[in-house]
């Protein structure tokens, strides 16, 4: 069973009493659990986009019943700005964006995300496409470029090591074939926490979504699409990911952005937005008993000025 993340907070933050808004985007619907509940709560209409055919699906489904006030559509979330203008929609009053993979996909083997399972090494959100595949860039990167993405996306100390075993062991196709390689080549140690794979695994996913090259491209412009007083929350599951929310957040609330040796301001930066959250909102324990995936949830929430 799906269970949405921080779903409280999040309805707490972008579901005012006084104000419910009339129009919501959830960027990364899902199975539409956030999506179900903003809409069950009060919000005028909601533009589901998700990247994942499956999701799409799913999400339709889940939405059917609210009708013509719920409209899924497949379609990364960094083309928000197109989505809404299709149905009108100059300014929205909330956006919600539910970051990385969701256990959907990690619990799909034939997806690949998973070492767990013994999968094709695909990894991509939407199958779909015909971009590169984790096995393309295990397959054909040379050592320096694997290694940059593993320290990168994955900050794996023994990326450069790691590197240089797969391109000694490939041809590599299934998520089995990479594990192994990882394993014999990774020193193992008795209170290692995480299964050597584990950060290798998301560097991959990252550099076949661009994860980060979409997050950092899309903040800015979805406070854009923001009306005065609408509100943006962005859920994020790893430092990478939080550190961009967090920085992108800090600059479009900060009045001026001038070096602090400048005398004087000649950025001519205004403050766009206030930060809701000045730390980020995570579990309580209650909630990660029930789903363990909340435990490295972090909520960030804006509001338009």
């Amino acid at each position: 069973m799906h269970v949405p993340v921080l779903l409280n907070d999040v309805l707490q933050y972008l579901m005012p009493e006084d104000t419910p808004p009339t129009r919501v985007i959830d960027g990364t619907v899902g199975a539409g659990g956030h999506a179900a509940a903003l809409l069950d709560r009060g919000a005028g209409a909601l533009l589901g986009l998700d990247a994942d055919p499956t999701a799409v699906g799913l999400a339709s489904a889940a939405l059917a019943r609210f009708g013509e006030r719920a409209h899924v559509v497949h379609a990364s979330y960094v083309t928000m700005h197109e989505q809404a203008a299709a149905l009108g929609w100059a300014h929205v009053d909330a956006i919600l964006l539910d970051l990385g993979v969701s256990s959907m996909q990690v619990d799909t083997p034939e997806r690949g995300f998973s070492f767990r399972y013994d999968a094709p090494l695909d990894m991509r959100f939407n199958t779909d496409t015909h971009d590169s595949t984790a096995a393309d860039l295990v397959n054909h990167m040379d050592e320096d470029e694997l290694a940059t993405i593993f320290y990168k996306y994955g900050e794996e100390p023994h990326g450069r090591k790691l590197a240089r075993a797969i391109l000694q062991a490939r041809p590599l196709y299934t998520t089995r074939d990479l594990t192994g390689v990882i394993e014999r080549a990774t020193p193992r140690r008795h209170d290692d926490k995480i299964h050597p794979a584990t950060r290798v695994f998301q560097a991959l996913r990252i550099a076949v979504n661009d994860e980060l090259g979409v997050v950092e491209r899309i903040l800015p412009r979805a406070i854009d699409l923001l009306e005065r007083g609408g509100r943006f929350a962005v859920i994020s599951f790893h430092s990478l990911e939080d550190r961009l929310v967090k920085e992108a957040f800090k600059r479009a609330a900060t009045e001026c952005i001038c070096p602090p040796e400048f005398p004087i301001c000649i950025c001519d930066h205004h403050a766009s937005v206030r930060l809701m959250t000045k730390k980020p909102i995570i579990a309580a324990d209650a909630e990660i008993a029930v789903n363990a995936r909340s435990r490295s949830a972090k909520l960030r929430v804006i509001e338009k000025l």
